[in-house]
């Protein structure tokens, strides 16, 4: 597949399982009508609900699953109460509802599993989805033990972390891999995690946890950066100014009109 923006016409996809991530956040796993789908990790898709009359609303959801899984995808929703899309997911989808989608979407926000690569993910709240594609597929390509790699992941309380269960397991059994939590608003009794928004020193720390997994690799940083703008744009700053050149730096930033 070319690295660059591909789309499909519109299909229907059936709605094969229902996951609760968070209190206001569901994964829906989604089985296309054409069968197989291939995507590249970092791609999302099109979702189009239709009023009765008539009525059309379309939003675009990051891909959660590896690319390995081709027969279904995983979408992650987090929910807005005013919006449009979002809460119909929530409140009215249910096990085969037809849905209908278009894609895989996106080209430059797209990682390919190679050896001789060190991998920085830097999430912010629901913006760790298509990061958790990147990582699932890590895992399934059988290069884990060639890709040193570090998530970043800043969520507002540790109730809002998402695949928190599954990222302690990757983590967990990965010596090759570091997650690294920080929370901006409230933290338990007894979190051990990262205590404040990400700024230049939890990146450093962040590129520094990486570079200590493989000490005697020479090999490039790859970043990919998602979340809201504001905490996309000061985190690529904060990488290009630790080093990482602009041009390894790869950005997905999404607004409250994208949920």
């Amino acid at each position: 597949m070319a690295n660059t923006a591909l789309k499909q016409g519109w299909q229907l996809a059936t709605v094969k399982a229902i996951k609760h991530e968070t209190e206001d956040v569901k994964t829906f796993m989604l089985e296309p009508e054409r069968g197989e789908f291939r995507f590249v990790a970092g791609q999302h898709i099109d979702v189009r609900l239709t009023a009765p009359d008539g009525y059309q609303a379309q939003r675009s959801y990051s891909i959660a699953s590896p690319p390995e899984r081709e027969s279904c995808i995983d979408i992650t929703i987090e929910l807005l109460e005013d919006g449009e899309v979002s809460p119909y997911f929530h409140y009215a989808v249910e096990n085969d509802d037809k849905i209908e989608i278009r894609g895989p979407i996106g080209g430059p926000f797209t990682w390919r599993a190679q050896p001789n690569t060190k991998l920085l993910l830097v999430g912010g709240g629901s913006g760790v989805v298509p990061l958790m594609s990147m990582l699932r597929h890590r895992a399934a390509s059988g290069y884990a033990d060639s890709v040193p790699a570090v998530l970043l992941y800043s969520s507002r309380t540790e109730n809002h972390i998402i695949y928190r269960g599954e990222l302690g397991d990757l983590d967990a059994a990965d010596p090759n891999l570091s997650v690294l939590h920080t929370l901006t608003r409230h933290q338990p009794s007894g979190w051990t995690g990262r205590r404040r928004r990400v700024d230049i020193d939890l990146m450093r720390d962040a590129i520094a946890t990486l570079d200590g997994i493989s000490p005697a690799s020479e090999a490039e940083i790859l970043c990919y950066i998602c979340g809201p703008s504001d905490f996309v744009e000061n985190s690529a700053q904060f990488a290009v100014e630790l080093g990482i050149p602009p041009i390894n730096v790869r950005t997905e930033r999404f607004g409250p009109t994208g949920t």
